[in-house]
Formats: C-alpha cells, structure tokens, sequence
C-alpha cells in the first residue's frame, strides 16, 4: 500500500506532464475535492449540508461547553493529520508525538476562545502545531531531519506511468526537497498534501486568501518538480 506521500508525488506527476502554470492551477484544485482526500485522520471542509461536518461542529461547540468527551472524540478525529503535519517539519516520531499532545493540551485550554469566523477547528489545530513546531526550532536551533521511517498511510489514488516512475525517488530526496522550500510554501505543501487539508483550510491555518494559497501550492509544485532528477522527467 502506498504511504500518504503519494499525495505529493500525484502532485509532482501533474507538474510534470502539465507546462502550462494555468492549466496546472486547474489540475491542482481538483485534488481539492473529496475524492482526493486521504481517508484516515484528515479533517474534512466543513459543509452544512454534511452530515459529518455537522457532527464535528457540534462536538466543537459541546467540548467549549467543558464536555471533555466531545473534545476525546475531536482528538481521535484529528490527532493523525495533526501528528503526520509535525512528523514531516521535524522528522523524529517521539517529538512529532510530545508536540502533538502539546498541540491537543493547548487547544483544550484555549478552546472557548475558538470562534467559527474565518477558520475551522482543524486548520485552528494546525496553526497552533506550526507555532509550537516554530518555537521548537527556535529554542533548540535543531535541523531538520529527513523523513526516512515508516509513516501513517492514507487515501491512494491510481498510478500513473508518471506516478510509478517518481515512486522510485526516495522520501529522502523528497523531503529534502521539500525542506529546501520557503516556508510558506513548504507549510503549504505539508498541509495540503500530507495532511489533507482543502485549500480553504490551508489559507485559514496561514491567514492567506484561498487564491494565495492556490498560488503558494503551485510555486512551490512547480520548484518541487525541477528538483526530480532529470533522466526521470
């Protein structure tokens, strides 16, 4: 079965049989969709009309109430999407694990301050793990680690020539591709395509607007793919 890096790897075969930015903008938005999401412990957009986005608002607004086991079933909800976001910045699985609870235990003590304005619960989870991932960095000065143990899978899609082909460069040069990237950008791909996070939740995780992020994504796909060594392109 395929690790949830073959999110990104689709992505990388998009950019490289697609040389048009415009066209490729396009191909990238459909990974948007439900369809592309990954199936285990990714959080989905919210939508009234969606029986499941409904229920997690409804645990949301329990768990501000004190109702500690809404806030155990957001947990078991979000908690690997979270983990999976901080286990590819930081690239140590015990780490990755005592800043995810950090994650959960700060969320938990700051969660009647969440308001539905602008930002849901997963992409409010995921700004509150880039800030402790920051600070992180910041006091232990550390480098980044490349991802090179067994991850939590997700979602696979169908494999492409393209696909089969970029499946034979490592997640070790992938992700130092990817750690190579501006931060933004970087941030940007680890939430759309490890995580799962849709568009709409990366821009509120970043305090961008949709149509940046679609443009962060597609810089940095686009840097991502000149990385691929040439005899593979």
């Amino acid at each position: 079965m395929r690790t949830v890096t073959s999110a990104l790897r689709f992505a990388l075969s998009l950019a490289l049989v697609t040389p048009d930015d415009s066209r490729l903008q396009v191909a990238l938005a459909l990974t948007d969709s439900p369809a592309y999401a990954p199936s285990n412990g990714s959080p989905a957009p919210y939508d009234d009309n969606d029986p499941e986005a409904s229920r997690l608002r409804a645990l949301v607004d329990l768990a501000k109430e004190g109702d500690a086991e809404a806030f155990g079933q957001l947990y078991d909800h979000y908690v690997t999407g979270v983990f999976r976001f901080i286990y590819y910045r930081v690239g140590s699985q015990q780490l990755a694990e005592d800043l995810t609870s950090e994650t959960f235990v700060r969320g938990l003590r700051a969660i009647q301050r969440f308001n539905w304005q602008g930002k849901d619960f997963g992409a409010w989870l995921t700004t509150i793990a880039r800030n402790l991932v920051a600070d992180h960095f910041k006091s232990s000065r550390s480098r980044l680690e490349i991802v090179s143990e067994t991850i939590p899978e997700g979602k696979t899609h169908v494999a492409s020539p393209e696909q089969e082909v970029l499946a034979l460069i490592s997640n070790e040069m992938l992700f130092e591709a990817v750690s190579a990237l501006p931060n933004e950008q970087r941030d940007c791909i680890l939430m759309r395509f490890i995580q799962g996070l849709s568009i709409a939740q990366t821009a509120a995780a970043l305090g961008r607007s949709e149509g940046a992020i679609k443009q962060l994504q597609l810089r940095a796909v686009r840097s991502l793919a000149k990385s691929v060594p040439g005899d593979v392109r």
